[in-house]
């Protein structure tokens, strides 16, 4: 259980596999645990290093200050604690924008980046829903209500075909002993309330895996946002909502590999 003591938090990490180093950061509400459907097929390509983002899992405070600059300055004190000169990136959703945010302030530490369900947009209607599933949270609704309101936006449609996969989804993320609390949430809500998408001057390569059936961030709307990365390359995965790595892990990993392959450390 290793953890990292920066000025202001306790970060934790978790550190798999062997190879070039590749930075996973989970998005809003997500933590280390959530890129397990990814783990098997990146830990024989890669040291792959899982930060729990502040207000997650077992870093602490959880109510240590947010924005997308102090998330992007502990991967890099994270890295730079790690003796990790240079990472492959990979960010999904509100993690890509750290990712963006990492590429910008400390360059030197990225090697590429990948942007899973991900853009530089602020979306009202996307703070509006976080701001009303704490708001569920908070109140005397059953505990997995926020959870049954919430999966449809992350999955695919192919995902409820299934009624006892929903079921056992919602029964995993409730018993999650780490998981996030309604008063961090709404707290790391800050950091997504605050983000301004001003025009990004990125110069990494970096490539987008959108979503076909994205309702978080909708494929049109992402590819407008994403215009202003030059160079960037886009793949579509089909049959996947935002949660694009449980959706489609073997087509996540297999661009991530081509990727980094491309573009070596």
């Amino acid at each position: 259980m290793p953890t990292f003591l920066t000025d202001d938090i306790s970060l934790h990490y978790e550190i798999d596999g062997a190879g070039p180093a590749l930075l996973l950061i989970a998005g809003m509400v997500s933590d280390s645990a959530s890129w397990q459907p990814l783990m098997p097929l990146l830990t024989d390509h890669f040291t792959v290093i899982r930060p729990d983002n502040r207000t997650t899992g077992r870093t602490t405070p959880w109510d240590a200050p947010t924005s997308m600059e102090h998330y992007a300055d502990d991967c890099a004190a994270l890295l730079d604690h790690l003796s990790v000169p240079r990472a492959h990136v990979l960010g999904h959703s509100m993690g890509g924008l750290i990712a963006l945010q990492m590429a910008t302030t400390h360059p030197t530490c990225v090697q590429s980046i990948s942007l899973a369900a991900s853009a530089p947009i602020q979306m009202a209607r996307n703070t509006a829903l976080f701001g009303a599933l704490v708001g569920i949270r908070q109140s005397n609704a059953a505990p997995d209500l926020w959870l049954r309101a919430f999966l449809p936006w992350l999955f695919a449609p192919a995902a409820f075909d299934d009624p006892t996969a929903i079921d056992t989804a919602t029964e995993a993320a409730l018993a999650y002993p780490y998981a996030q609390s309604p008063q961090a949430m709404r707290h790391q809500l800050n950091a997504l309330r605050d983000y301004d998408p001003t025009p990004i001057d990125v110069h990494h390569p970096v490539q987008a895996l959108l979503a076909e059936n994205d309702l978080l961030i909708p494929m049109p709307l992402a590819q407008s946002a994403l215009t202003q990365l030059s160079g960037l390359i886009t793949h579509i995965v089909p049959n996947a909502g935002h949660s694009i790595h449980w959706d489609a892990p073997e087509h996540v990993a297999d661009h991530v590999l081509t990727f980094a392959n491309n573009h070596p450390i």
